[in-house]
Formats: C-alpha cells, structure tokens, sequence
C-alpha cells in the first residue's frame, strides 16, 4: 500500500504530459521611451473615453451606430471571431478521449453442406456497448500546444474585431466632417457665385452706359464662372460624401435621421472635440489592440514551436471498449456476459527524411516573423501617434493665421468696392480681392477639416472608440458587435488575454 501513492503520481504525471512551448518573453519595445512631441495634459486616456463622449453630434452618435450594427466589413470580422473560437474548441476536444455508444445485431446463417452438424444453422449475436477510438495521451504537449495556437489565434481575431471597430468609428466621424466641410464650402461658393453675378450684372450696365470697357466686362465674366464651376465642385462633393456615409452605414440612412444631419451648420456648429493625453509609447502595448492582435499571433507562433518539437518523440493512443454479447436478447444482461477489449499503441518516428526537422524550422521562421510583424506594428502605432501630435500643435497656429487672411481679405475686398463706386479704382481690384476672399474662406475650412480629422485621428491612434460610454479604468474588450449577425458581447471589463465566450448561430 505503501507504494500505491508514488505510482498514482507517477500516471497522474505521465497523463498530465509536458510541454514543450519555448518560455516566452516580450520582445522589447523598438520606438523611443517617449514622443518627440509632448503629448500631456488633463483628460482621461483614449482608450477610457467612450466615442459617444468624445463626439458630442447627436447625429454623429447615431450614425455611427448605425455603422456598427449593419456595416458589412465589420461584421465579416465579427463572424471571423465566432470562427477562429469555434475551431479553438475544437483544438482543445482533442485532448479528451472521443466515446461512442454503439449497439448492434449479426446474423449468420449457414447451409448444411457447410455445416459441421450436418444442418442449416442460423445463429444470432447481440451487443450493446461503449469504445473510446484511439485517444492519444498528450505526453509531450503536441495537442496542448497546438489547441493554445489556436487559442491566441482567436484572441488575436477578437482584437482584430476591435481594431475594425475602432477604425470603423474614426471613418464614420471623419467622414462626416468632410461631409459638413463640403456642405459649407458650397455654401460659401454658391454666396459668392450670386454676388458675382450681381457685379457680372453691373458691369454690363455700366458697359453699356460707357462708364467702363468690355475688358472689366471679361474680367467680371471669369470671376462669376470661377464660383460657379466651384459650386458644381462642391455639389458633386457633398453628394459622393452622402454616398460614402451611406456605404460606411451599411443601410440606408433613415429620413429622421438625414434631417437632423441637414440642420447641422457646418464644422462651425460643431464641439470642439476632447483633448486626450498621449501618455507614453508603452501604454500603446495594452491600450492598441491591433498591437494585442500581433502579440496573440506571436503566442500562436511560439505554441506551435511546441507542437512541432512534440513530433519528434514518440505517441500513445489507446483504444479500448466494452459492454454486453449474447447469442439471444433475452440474456444480453445476464450476469457473465460483460465483454471489453483494451488496446495501447505507441508509435514511434524513426525515419521521417527530415520532416520534422523541417517544419521545426518552419515553426521557428514564422515565430521571428511575426516578432518582426509585431515590433512592426508597434513603430506604425508610435508613427501614428507622433505624427497626430505634431499635427495637433501646429494646426492651431495654421486655422488661427488662415482666419486672419480671411478677415484681412474681407477687409480688403469692403474697402476695394469702396474705392471703384468712388471712382479711384478700377473694378480690377474689386475682382482679385473677391477671388482671394473666396481662396481664404475654402482654405480656412479645409484646414478646420483637417484639424478635426487630425483630433480623431489621435483618437484612434491611442486606442480610442471601442465602447460607446466611457468606463475609466478598465481594459478594451470588444463591447459592440453587428445586430445582424447576433454575436454574445464579452462582458465589459475582462482580463486581455482569457478566453471570451461567444455563441451565435
């Protein structure tokens, strides 16, 4: 009795296995320890602030939410989730013995002639019974390694989804700007175009009382058909910017829904968007989740070094059975008829003309490529964000001086109209300083469009935009998924890293 311990450990041992998965260690980070550009300031994390508080246009809110239950790239993603999941359950069955009940009649006849008892004998066999077919015991961590390659594959996908979420809502709102930016510059040309043909008016007037030449005539011409041929730009804009939306929407965007949009008065009407502290370059690891996906991919890698080092010892399966034979039905569950068969196999490589060793070394190069997809990933988001902060120190000082040259040009073109009715100008000058007025005033709302962009940008780039409400102190999970395609939310609040459950049809 003494020695029934050391032996129950000794299985429990042998049945647990080991594992030969490489221990794994982050590679280190290969960006600078902090941004070029100073990136602080009060305000809670990007990643912390929902998108509905970042982006305060009840309209904006909405369509975005439109995009997230019908836009169709996102819910190809989403099902690539419910997929990667599905087939990590599967990995991971392989691990337990597969049983089968099974119950079955034989039959045999036999002629006489064939018959050692000189008749026709028919016999009958019953059986009832349950088999376990060729389980392998996980020895060395072959399948082990190769259900944990499949796990940090469906992780990687979950962040993927979020990562499509998070680009997702950045393209909506940026798309949305755009759309007001161009509403508003057809705006500013279609007043221009009615003020030059009053003046293209004038002048014929004044033409034709002799008081000026058939040249400020032409002159007034081009300055009417340059605003024009800008209001057919912007018509033509605004409306593929509406197209845009709608393809981003996934749906068509709903008669309520486009009024309240139309009753929006440009990017002037709107907030000024949040200021997000970039915090350090190392918080991207945590907080980025396509930098999440490529670390997932990276464990995947190393699980399957694992996999493929178990191919070189040997493997065990067993089979084994057992249940209840008769000749009659009547007896099948008599005492004395238990029946049961027990069948190790070991299998052994020997000779494999260097296969192993070959996909060893396949493992192995694809572990150092996705180390060098990940770093990769990492200078991508640090370019991202860096190249965002410069753009929001600088785009200030730009929308501030391009609002001076419009109020100068303004100025200008007041005092230009002053000087032509009182005879000391020619209208020359009334011309060029409208053209430059209407230059300054399409300029000064590009770079407005651009700075906004700039903000989301930022936004995005630190991981902002995967839950609608903010939740400081948590960890992104994806928290919306396309109401199409009903796909079970992780709970908010998660640990990065375990396993999600999602169920959908």
């Amino acid at each position: 009795m003494r020695n029934v311990k050391p032996v129950s450990a000794l299985m429990l041992g042998l049945l647990s296995g080991c594992s030969l998965i490489p221990a794994y260690h982050r590679p280190a980070l290969p960006v600078q320890n902090a941004y070029p550009v100073a990136g602080g300031g009060a305000g809670p994390a990007a990643a912390d602030l929902g998108w509905k508080d970042f982006f305060k246009d009840p309209a904006l809110q909405q369509l975005i939410s439109l995009s997230l239950a019908n836009n169709r790239n996102f819910r190809e993603t989403a099902l690539n989730v419910q997929q990667a999941q599905a087939q990590y359950r599967v990995d991971r069955a392989s691990l337990f013995p597969t049983i089968e009940g099974d119950a079955y009649q034989t039959v045999t006849h036999t002629p006489a002639n064939l018959s050692s008892a000189g008749r026709a004998i028919t016999s009958h066999e019953y059986s009832l019974g349950a088999q376990a077919v060729s389980w392998e015991i996980d020895l060395f961590g072959k399948l082990r390694a190769t259900a944990k390659s499949a796990h940090e594959t469906f992780l990687s996908d979950l962040d993927t989804a979020l990562s499509t979420q998070i680009s997702l809502v950045a393209q909506v709102a940026s798309e949305y700007d755009t759309w007001l930016a161009d509403r508003q510059s057809l705006r500013i040309s279609q007043n221009t175009a009615a003020a030059d043909q009053k003046s293209l008016s004038l002048v014929q007037l004044e033409l034709n009382n002799g008081t000026v030449t058939a040249q400020d005539l032409a002159q007034a011409q081009i300055t009417y058909d340059t605003a024009a041929a800008s209001v057919a730009q912007y018509q033509r804009q605004v409306a593929q910017d509406m197209d845009e939306l709608v393809l981003l929407a996934g749906a068509p965007i709903p008669p309520a829904l486009l009024a309240q949009m139309n009753a929006v008065d440009g990017l002037d009407a709107e907030a000024k968007l949040p200021h997000v502290p970039a915090g350090l370059p190392s918080d991207l690891l945590t907080r980025r989740p396509d930098i999440r996906a490529a670390e997932h991919e990276l464990l995947a890698a190393n699980a399957n070094i694992g996999a493929a080092r178990a191919a070189f010892f040997p493997s065990i399966s067993l089979t084994a059975s057992g249940g209840v034979a008769s000749n009659s039905l009547s007896s099948l569950f008599s005492g004395g008829q238990t029946s049961w068969s027990f069948q190790p196999q070991i299998t052994i490589p020997i000779f494999t003309a260097g296969a192993n060793i070959a996909n060893l070394d396949i493992a192995k190069v694809e572990k150092k490529i996705q180390i060098a997809t990940y770093e990769a990933t990492i200078q991508s988001a640090f370019h991202d964000v860096s190249d965002a902060l410069n753009g929001r120190e600088t785009y200030v000082d730009q929308v501030k001086y391009e609002q001076d040259l419009v109020n100068a040009d303004q100025r200008y073109y007041t005092l230009a109209q002053m000087r032509f009715k009182a005879g000391i100008d020619t209208y020359l000058n009334v011309l060029v300083a409208q053209n430059d007025l209407l230059s300054a005033q399409l300029n000064l709302v590009a770079l407005q469009l651009a700075q906004r962009q700039n903000e989301i940008t930022l936004y995005k780039a630190l991981g902002g935009g995967w839950e609608a409400n903010s939740t400081p102190g948590t960890q992104p999970v994806p928290a919306t998924m396309p109401a199409a395609q009903p796909v079970a939310q992780p709970q908010t609040g998660q640990t990065p890293g375990k396993p999600t459950s999602l169920t959908g049809n």
